[in-house]
């Protein structure tokens, strides 16, 4: 996930937080206080959609107030927020992180909108495999040469977005080899940049019906189940991926946050706290 570094240590403090008043001003309205709606939406006007990372801060030092996420239309809400400046900070899988111009909250209007209009980041989501990686099915040991040249040439196409030849050379090299695990992976990560939804979870769940081992097919399978709002599904599968690589930050990041949306808390915590402790940087995901 593009800056999904940052989200083990918010998500440990939403975590501990959990169940205390959202701001200072508490959940209460009353005098000096007033209500905040964010929408977020990209450049191109459409809602920017969920679990987008939004956090409130304070105008004059910079320190975060609340935190909280989007919901399925890009909105999010603070309230009884303290009269004040602030201006919030929007950052997530798939966008660029974008600060919004400072603004007041007055206690002469009860609820106000703020509009904030984010970037998608170039090239994000899912990778494809190389045919000569090093993570590996152990299906596809015996995988014919040929086979995985079309993997290759599909990547290639992939790299300058010819998705039609793409697909054409991850169709021949799994007639060459119909139980190539790493070619139904690739061929998720296509149809995920074709925004084909049943063909990508089509895919995905062939190469892990071949290999339930299958660490990056497990971890594509999980994204997809996020963004499909299916948390539940999401947590098994990331769990059997962190099973078979528990050393992938990216893998332990998510599944802590499949964890938290299925109020599994204390699994949360701890597998929020092993990846912040990684330190490590890691790619984007799809949500």
């Amino acid at each position: 996930m593009q800056h999904l570094r940052y989200f083990a240590p918010i998500l440990i403090s939403l975590l501990v937080t959990n169940g205390r008043a959202q701001l200072r001003g508490g959940g209460m309205a009353g005098a000096n206080v007033g209500n905040i709606h964010i929408h977020v939406v990209l450049n191109n006007d459409r809602s920017a959609g969920p679990y987008l990372l939004v956090r409130l801060m304070d105008g004059s030092s910079g320190s975060v107030v609340s935190t909280t996420y989007t919901n399925d239309l890009g909105e999010a809400q603070f309230l009884s927020v303290p009269v004040g400046m602030y201006h919030v900070q929007i950052s997530g899988d798939g966008i660029q992180i974008k600060d919004s111009e400072t603004f007041e909250v007055d206690d002469r209007k009860m609820t106000q909108s703020q509009y904030v209009v984010v970037n998608k980041v170039e090239e994000s989501g899912p990778k494809p495999l190389s045919a000569q990686s090093s993570t590996v099915s152990a299906s596809d040991l015996n995988v014919p040469p040929k086979a995985r040249k079309e993997v290759d040439k599909a990547n290639e196409e992939m790299a300058t977005h010819n998705w039609n030849k793409a697909l054409e050379h991850l169709n021949k090299a799994i007639a060459l080899a119909p139980q190539y695990v790493t070619a139904y992976n690739n061929m998720g990560v296509l149809y995920d940049k074709m925004n084909d939804i049943p063909h990508e979870e089509e895919a995905l769940q062939k190469a892990v019906s071949l290999d339930g081992h299958f660490a990056p097919a497990l971890l594509n399978y999980g994204k997809l189940c996020l963004r499909q709002k299916n948390p539940v599904q999401a947590e098994t599968l990331l769990q059997r991926a962190a099973s078979s690589d528990p050393n992938d930050t990216e893998i332990v990041t998510l599944l802590s946050f499949a964890e938290f949306m299925n109020r599994h808390f204390d699994a949360a915590i701890s597998n929020a706290v092993q990846a912040h402790s990684s330190g490590r940087d890691h790619s984007s995901f799809p949500h």
